[in-house]
């Protein structure tokens, strides 16, 4: 790990934990969410007669749903590695290099865990 310090404001850390935590749940509800309908269009699709485009408008509605369920699992997952940070002492430390993240790129994004160069890296190499 790089020679940077964390972040050790306990008022700080402490209201992260707290954004972390709220957002987390939120994070869960809009997934649970997310399920029930798509359990609610599946059980849609096998009751009376069906157009082709009733099951193309699914289809749609499934895919646009499954990739916002996609998107909110990675940031959930981050969320708690944030929190696993806050807990280990090392948040506000990038996970790649050690190095500080800027105290407005965790305002903006309290789970971050990298700095935004080393994220922009991650996701031209994804």
């Amino acid at each position: 790990m790089g020679n940077q310090k964390p972040i050790s404001d306990a008022a700080y850390l402490d209201r992260k934990r707290r954004e972390l935590t709220q957002l987390q749940d939120q994070l869960r509800k809009t997934s649970d969410a997310a399920e029930a309908e798509e359990t609610d269009i599946q059980g849609d699709a096998h009751t009376g007669v069906q157009e082709y485009e009733d099951d193309a408008q699914r289809l749609d509605i499934l895919e646009k749903e499954g990739n916002l369920v996609a998107r909110d699992v990675k940031r959930l997952a981050r969320v708690q590695r944030a929190l696993e940070k806050i807990a280990e002492g090392t948040y506000g430390l990038s996970d790649v290099s050690g190095q500080r993240i800027p105290e407005d790129r965790l305002e903006a994004l309290p789970d971050a865990v990298n700095t935004l160069a080393e994220q922009e890296a991650s996701e031209r190499t994804a």
